[in-house]
């Protein structure tokens, strides 16, 4: 079998295993996926280690020796995916011209798949690299990021490539990512005699206003690589039926981090701008909660020497060696924040991540694979 038929083969495979993560709907633990990754893996006499985060849900990774005593290249990819609604035949991968399409196709088991094949090839040539490489397929990042936290207990490595789809491009700096909830109280009496009591939803419109006004200031502030922060509120629950004013209204805040932001400090600006808000409006009662999502941003340094070998390598397949940045969130910020210098790359476009036709392109797919080997073999 070709290394391009098997590619195809392998990320068929993992596209045709449903591993939404399962805090979403329809999703489960990524138990089936990661028994498919140990048994490639053990095909290819490659050593194979668990890491347990709960029952049905553990980080899976193939171990290749080096040739020097201590130094060791992480590759990681997640294994798991967000939610198919809307999606048809969202497990059947199917190829189209350069495309393949299904659920993960770009996000995350296209790099995924490289990887693992990389991997094999380099056992099946009998090639011992320099570093050992671990090659991990990671749970839970589309949802706490716990597969990674799990995986940093006691890592040891020299740098990670980590796989996200940034159409081939060394992404050395991305956004981090704070959430959290605030919630408004009311009192609840009979529509008709909305004057005796106070709607939670109207408090929260004046909140919310508080808010978006706040957020014109933060396109004053921009990282070269990635650009400035961003703060969108993406859920609000309230009321319990049309005819009764409104006791509580909940909503959900996803605020974009740039390099240099620390989630502490941010969290602690927004519970100071409630505060002041709630000593001009004395009716208005919110509730914050502790941050439910904290992913720092990622800044890797440009004289590190995992960027220099990839852009090395980039450039031998007349590639654009140039650092990059990202705006989304990956696992490469918490490898970076444990001490081991990060990039990500892998194949595919963010763009098509998540979307109800996500793809990869073949000729992508092929080169990232290509890639990752080469630097399997450069990196010492």
């Amino acid at each position: 079998m070709s290394d391009s038929t098997q590619l195809l083969q392998v990320l068929g495979d993992l596209i045709g295993i449903n591993s939404v993560n399962p805090f979403y709907p329809g999703g489960r633990p990524e138990q089936t996926i990661q028994a498919y990754v140990e048994r490639f893996f053990r095909s290819h006499s490659i050593e194979v280690v668990r890491q347990e985060l709960e029952p049905g849900r553990s980080n899976v990774i193939g171990i290749l020796p080096g040739k020097i005593p201590g130094l060791r290249l992480l590759f990681e990819a997640h294994c798991d995916t967000v939610g198919v609604e809307r999606m048809v035949a969202p497990f059947e991968p199917r190829r189209e011209g350069n495309r393949v399409y299904g659920r993960g196709a770009c996000d995350d088991k296209g790099g995924l798949a490289a990887m693992m094949c990389a991997l094999a090839s380099l056992r099946q040539r009998g090639i011992t690299p320099s570093a050992e490489i671990w090659v991990v397929s990671a749970v839970d990042e589309e949802y706490a990021f716990r597969g990674v936290a799990r995986l940093l207990e006691g890592l040891r490595a020299d740098a990670a490539i980590v796989a996200e789809p940034t159409e081939l491009r060394m992404v050395i700096a991305s956004k981090g990512c704070l959430r959290w909830r605030i919630a408004v109280e009311g009192r609840a009496v009979h529509s008709s005699k909305p004057h005796l009591g106070v709607s939670a939803i109207n408090g929260m419109a004046r909140l919310l206003v508080a808010l978006q006004e706040d957020s014109r200031e933060l396109e004053n502030h921009a990282h070269a690589l990635v650009g400035s922060p961003t703060l969108t509120v993406g859920r609000i629950d309230g009321g319990t039926q049309v005819n009764i004013v409104p006791d509580h209204c909940i909503i959900e805040i996803d605020r974009r981090l740039i390099p240099g932001e620390a989630p502490d400090a941010v969290f602690s600006y927004y519970c100071a701008l409630v505060e002041r808000l709630m000593e001009r409006e004395p009716q208005l009662k919110a509730r914050i909660e502790p941050p439910f999502v904290v992913d720092y941003p990622l800044e890797t340094e440009t004289d590190a020497a995992i960027v220099a070998t990839v852009a090395s390598v980039l450039h031998d397949f007349g590639l654009n060696g140039e650092p990059a940045g990202a705006v989304f969130g990956s696992d490469a910020s918490k490898l970076s924040a444990g001490g081991f210098p990060s990039v990500i790359l892998g194949p595919g476009s963010i763009d098509n991540a998540h979307t109800v036709d996500e793809f990869v392109e073949v000729d992508q797919l092929e080169r990232c694979f290509e890639i990752y080997r080469r630097l399997m073999e450069r990196f010492a």
